[in-house]
Parts: C-alpha cells; structure tokens; sequence
C-alpha cells in the first residue's frame, strides 16, 4: 500500500443559501374594499458568479384579485417585479482550480404570504417570500489511496460449484411455515 493518486475532477466547490421577504406596493385603478386572491407567476431569473458572491436577478409578477365599490365588483390587477439578490458562498474549497458554472435552484418559488389594503385604502400591500440555493462547480484535485491486487485472491475461496449444493434440503423453508 502507500501509493497515492491525484485525479482532477469537476465537484461541487463553493455553496450558498438565501432567503427573502419583501414588500411590494400595487397600485390598483380603483380604491380596494377588499381582497378576494393574490398569486404570483412567470417567474424567471438568471445567476452569475462574482468574486465570493453569487447574484441572482429576476422577476415574477404579482396578480391581486380584489373587490371594489363596496364590494360589489371585482378585478385584477398584475405587477410585474424585478428583484436582485445577493448569497454569499459560504463553503470554499480551498484547492479549486477553476470555478466556472453556477447553479441556482429555487427552493421556495415566490409566493404570497400576505396581501392586505394600505392604511391609506388606495393601495395594496403584498408580502412575497423565495428561497435560492446556489452551488458553484469547479475543478478540484482529489486524493486516493491505490491498493494491490492482493485482495482479488481472498475471492478466490469464494467459488461455489454446484456439487456445494446436492446435500441442500428444497422443503427446508415449506417445513418451517407449517409449524
């Protein structure tokens, strides 16, 4: 024993984990009396890696169904938000030898925590949290120890011949569930 390799390999070098909560304000054509529905769709983004940091920017619009005229009728209004985030990549490998591709994966899709009407009754408030998790891959050197060939003889005493199993009992189990 005592031989050591060095192999080079693409692995998950650098990691990072952000969570948000935001306020968004939406401003609808008609004093709100209510709201009645708020979701949030299309939402997009793209990563990129700078320095020590990842930067995630996107957007996803928020659709508010809400009642008006003393509630007597409905619409909905979409408002489109851009938002830019920034993770902070916690784990480093320190033997990287290249860094290039990140990956982002959402972990929590934005989502609606709370619509409510502004105090002043002209607007509605929206609060919208989402998660991200970022990976960074990159080249990094790997370290193994080789081991002989002298294991592959311990196999060898393994070999069963058919001749090992003429003296077996097939009803050995089939006498068991009878008791």
């Amino acid at each position: 024993m005592g031989e050591y390799r060095e192999i080079i390999t693409k692995a998950v070098v650098a990691k990072g984990r952000k969570f948000t909560q935001s306020n968004h304000t939406v401003d609808p054509a008609h004093n709100p009396s209510s709201i009645l529905g708020c979701w949030i769709i299309n939402h997009k983004y793209e990563a990129e890696k700078h320095g020590k940091k990842v930067e995630i920017k996107g957007y996803y619009d928020i659709n508010v169904w809400y009642s008006f005229r003393d509630n007597t009728q409905t619409e909905v209004v979409t408002e489109r938000v851009n938002y830019h985030d920034t993770i902070k990549l916690k784990y480093r490998d320190p033997d990287c030898l290249e860094d290039q591709d990140v990956i982002a994966k959402v972990l929590q899709q934005p989502n609606c925590v709370e619509a409510v009407i502004s105090q002043k009754g002209n607007n509605i408030v929206v609060t919208v949290e989402r998660e991200f998790l970022v990976e960074i891959i990159g080249e990094t050197k790997v370290c193994i120890e080789l081991h002989s060939r002298d294991y592959l003889k311990d196999d060898e005493e393994w070999d069963i011949d058919d001749e090992d199993f003429e003296d077996l009992n097939p009803d050995f189990l089939v006498g068991a569930e009878e008791e």
